[in-house]
């Protein structure tokens, strides 16, 4: 059974800025709107495939069967999730591959994947439903998809990589958003674009800015609204992590995060806390031992991760997430708050389902990782304009779901238009 503390702030402030100069007011006329790209949480973005004559399938000699054939939906096939048959087919096509010789991940040998329509709010709409209430609420003030508001769907496998290591992937992802920003301010008479993420957008986000330079962020950024996305990873995924050693997932799963094929992505250790923002403080208690986030390359390799992945963490992943700092644009993050949170794991035997302690957060957001955000973004000098919205009761994907916190979010949005710094 669930452990629940939950312990909820005493929010008499719901937002404070940190700026040296700012002058807000709602936006009057569309004619005035600055353009807009919105980058989506994980797994939101859809994913085509096709197979190539070099695929050779492992799991079963049917999964062939689409070669020569042309596109197909990747992510998410809904189909093929359903199909006992199709799901091997689907897990396998679905991984990625880490190759040491070009010290880079890439798809299946044979297996091509695509974004499904960069550029447009149409490609993520359809898997996450949230975001059409939040284009819809967008449309309402002036904004149109495709004229001033545009979408960058990703590739939710893969991640970015620190510097001087390849990441061929992310590296195109950067450079194509880079060009639809560009384009999108031509579009709208040179207006600089407002930046909105959601969740994992917001990792994305802040690894595209810093390797952005920095004359072009203060040319084309005039804005970054960042949603429900803390400053250094969440407990959740440590309890997504002991829950598939206790209870295994079955080979073809491909949702769960740390499942045969989730655990291929590179994207997925980007969710482990981080040590900057959680410190010392013990996130898994177990019979052994405790750990920190100190400790997540040793509770990795307790979990049955192999030396090279464990490897790939302290060296590949770990780096990017202590990077995670001011992106030296105008920003404004939003998080939910007062909802309870999985804020330490109890993993007392490898056989049984963890239990779990609650704090405060979004559900899936920690508090501290958030609050976090105050130091590393808010004070770092050369950080201009910075505040922080925090939205009590507000789920993780519930902050553009509903009513109240959806309106809170276009609010910002309107005052980043016509923010003067």
């Amino acid at each position: 059974m669930d452990v629940q503390l939950h312990r909820l702030l005493p929010l008499l402030l719901l937002s404070w800025p940190f700026f040296r100069r700012g002058d807000h007011s709602a936006a009057r006329d569309a004619a005035d709107l600055h353009p807009i790209v919105i980058l989506p949480g994980h797994s939101c973005s859809q994913l085509d495939a096709r197979l190539t004559d070099e695929y050779e399938p492992a799991a079963a000699p049917s999964c062939g069967a689409r070669k020569g054939k042309g596109w197909f939906r990747l992510w998410e096939n809904r189909t093929a999730l359903q199909d006992p048959a199709l799901l091997p087919c689907y897990a396998e096509q679905l991984r990625l591959v880490y190759d040491p010789v070009a010290g880079d991940y890439r798809n299946v040998r044979g297996v091509d994947v695509r974004v499904v329509s960069f550029g447009t709010t149409r490609g993520f709409i359809p898997r996450c439903p949230s975001y059409r209430k939040l284009v819809e609420a967008l449309e309402g003030v002036g904004y149109k998809d495709g004229g001033n508001l545009f979408g960058a769907p990703y590739d939710f496998r893969y991640g970015p990589a620190p510097r001087g290591q390849p990441a061929q992937h992310f590296a195109h992802f950067v450079s194509s958003l880079r060009l639809l920003v560009e384009r999108a301010s031509a579009r709208n008479g040179n207006k600089p674009v407002i930046l909105v993420s959601h969740s994992q957008g917001g990792i994305n986000a802040m690894a595209f800015l810093d390797q952005s330079p920095l004359p072009w962020r203060r040319r084309y950024v005039k804005h970054f609204v960042m949603v429900s996305t803390g400053a250094g990873g969440i407990v959740t995924a440590l309890r997504a992590l002991a829950s598939s050693v206790s209870h295994p997932p079955p080979p073809g799963d491909v949702l769960s995060l740390f499942g045969n094929t989730g655990r291929s992505f590179e994207s997925t250790f980007l969710t482990l806390p981080s040590p900057k923002v959680f410190g010392h403080t013990p996130l898994v208690i177990t019979r052994a031992r405790n750990y920190s986030a100190y400790d997540i390359p040793e509770l990795l390799a307790a979990a049955g991760f192999s030396d090279d992945e464990v490897a790939r963490y302290r060296t590949r992943t770990l780096p990017v997430v202590l990077n995670f700092s001011a992106p030296i644009v105008p920003v404004t993050c939003i998080n939910g708050v007062g909802v309870p949170t999985p804020e330490l794991v109890y993993w007392d035997d490898i056989d049984a389902e963890p239990r779990v302690v609650y704090g405060d957060g979004d559900g899936n957001v920690n508090l501290a990782s958030v609050l976090a955000l105050d130091t590393v973004i808010g004070k770092y000098m050369g950080q201009d304009y910075y505040k922080s919205v925090l939205i009590p009761n507000a789920t993780h994907t519930g902050i553009l779901a509903d009513d109240f916190a959806r309106q809170r979010v276009v609010s910002e949005i309107l005052q980043a238009n016509t923010a003067v710094y």
